[in-house]
């Protein structure tokens, strides 16, 4: 199973001939390819998926999707009860 976590685009450059983002999900910074998704710009966010943006949210959606994340918790968390 694949959870998708929206992340903000911060910068976006080029590297071998394609479009690339710095992307920041929640602190932890990722490179990911933008070919998929060209109409994509800084402060927008992104679902990826192995390292591609697969599809650009408005950030309502990307707000509503990281609310229900953290209402289920952080997953890993070693002082967490569950």
């Amino acid at each position: 199973m694949c959870l998708a976590i929206p992340g903000r685009i911060v910068s976006i450059g080029e590297q071998y001939g394609q479009p690339v983002a710095m992307v920041d999900f929640g602190g932890t910074s990722q490179e990911v390819v933008l070919s998929l998704v060209p109409e994509a710009v800084v402060g927008d966010y992104v679902i990826a998926h192995a390292g591609v943006a697969i599809q650009v949210l408005d950030e309502a959606a990307a707000a509503e999707t990281l609310a229900l994340l953290a209402e289920l918790g952080e997953p890993g968390r070693t002082d967490d009860p569950a």
